[in-house]
């Protein structure tokens, strides 16, 4: 059978390219566990399992356990607003609880998609304090709380900011004396400082348009949302807690499992940072991760006390895919038969391609500026289009919609707004997913 997961790794990764690390858990042991590629191409240092990686979105899960334990302990409630503990936080008019933050229904708009939004670009070192400055800048919410499902990793830096507050510790501090040291992760650590030396990590690449493998610079120095340092070996004892509650006991572990509900009554699948869900007629829990050309998965099936955890280092490669066919091989025996979908074809229908109508691009012209970004954004006319500037981003050229009405990469949606008098005194701006409604103003000279 370990052959078979060597050929499954040896067909994606070459033994000198970046790779992956995989762990396969079977009653709380590592059965199978190995290193593929290399986690640094600069010395041909080869992948362990007990190699380091930076877990990227996998880390939740953490911030919510802690959570969980303080709420267990007594210390706070999960049904607290927010702004008790974060006086940063504006007030929106409506309650956001840490129920919210935890099950991703807050309506607070995705700090990463504001962070580019503002300029910053993802090798830009990006601490706590950045993140809580642009949070606190924010006038309005994507959603009211509680009405919709919307994946926000702002939630998880609050909740981290939460954690510490409360207990009084960094957040550092109190997941490493509360739950790394009591499981032996002794690899594990979550990472607040880019300057800090991590020996034995994996650095992250990936291959750019022209097909030449970089590297892919992350500077991270925040906390919650990611930035969890630690191998497969050691996330296979946290893996191994789930079953065994030797950290947080039953009541904890009960509460990471419950999953969050809709002012609606509507259940979601999304519960203490693990996605509850099915493979194949079996109960499965977890969460993936990606972050620069990180890409982690970490997947638990319960009833059959067996998992696979697998961390890349490389963008391209799809962890996902990876551990479901190891899942395949091992479970063969219990797994529902895969669907086939129908062979019909889809009827095809003939893009249209619409001439774009004569627009006066000059009324749009100049300076845009927005508080709650706290940048400015240029309107130019570019090869007869359109086109959205910002000091440090590449141009963007806006395709027309309807009046006043544009979009571009990374922006789903520019309305621009208008005065009493028909001017144009600003717009509003969707960006890629996440968030909504940024206002911005128009300047009538320099912003």
């Amino acid at each position: 059978m370990t052959e078979l997961v060597d050929e499954i790794f040896m067909k994606e990764i070459k033994s000198d390219s970046p790779g992956a690390a995989v762990a396969i858990v079977k009653n709380g042991s590592i059965i199978y566990k190995n290193g593929y590629g290399l986690a640094s191409m600069d010395y041909d240092i080869p992948i362990t399992p007990s190699t380091i990686f930076h877990v990227a979105s996998v880390s939740k899960q953490f911030t919510a356990f802690s959570v969980a334990m303080l709420a267990d302990q007594g210390k706070l409630s999960l049904d607290d607003d927010i702004r008790k503990y974060l006086h940063e936080v504006p007030d929106f008019g409506k309650t956001i609880t840490i129920r919210h933050l935890i099950h991703h229904t807050s309506g607070l708009r995705d700090q990463w998609e504001l962070l580019m939004l503002a300029g910053w670009l993802i090798d830009d070192v990006i601490t706590q304090e950045h993140i809580l400055k642009l949070i606190s800048n924010q006038r309005e919410l994507n959603f009211i709380p509680g009405e919709k499902y919307l994946y926000c990793n702002t939630g998880y830096t609050l909740l981290a900011e939460i954690v510490s507050r409360v207990s009084g510790k960094s957040f550092v501090d109190y997941t490493s004396e509360n739950i790394f040291k009591p499981l032996c992760m002794n690899s594990t650590h979550f990472h607040d400082d880019h300057e800090m030396i991590v020996k034995n990590m994996a650095y992250s690449y990936y291959y750019d348009n022209n097909g030449v493998l970089k590297k892919s610079i992350l500077s991270f120095a925040n906390v919650g949302a990611t930035s969890l340092f630690t191998t497969v070996e050691d996330l296979a004892k946290w893996m191994d807690n789930y079953d065994k509650k030797t950290v947080g006991g039953e009541s904890v572990i009960n509460q990471m499992m419950q999953k969050g509900k809709l002012n609606n009554g509507e259940e979601i699948n999304y519960a203490f940072a693990l996605k509850i869900a099915e493979y194949r007629g079996l109960k499965t829990f977890g969460h993936d991760g990606m972050d620069a050309g990180y890409r982690t998965y970490f997947i638990c099936f319960p009833d059959q006390k067996f998992g696979i955890i697998v961390l890349c280092n490389l963008g391209s490669l799809n962890p996902y895919n990876l551990a479901m066919q190891i899942a395949d091989l091992y479970l063969a025996d219990q797994l529902a038969p895969v669907k086939i979908k129908n062979n019909i074809e889809a009827q095809k229908t003939e893009e249209v391609k619409l001439d774009e109508p004569i627009v006066d691009f000059n009324e749009y012209l100049g300076n845009y500026y927005s508080d709650e970004l706290g940048t400015v954004y240029t309107m130019v006319i570019k090869d007869n289009h359109l086109t959205i500037q910002h000091r440090r981003l590449s141009d963007k050229k806006l395709d027309y919609l309807e009046k006043d009405v544009f979009r571009g990469n990374n922006i789903t949606k520019l309305a621009f707004t208008r005065d009493d008098n028909q001017k144009i005194n600003g717009f509003k701006l969707n960006g890629s997913g996440r968030v909504f409604g940024i206002n911005f103003q128009k300047c009538n000279k320099h912003c």
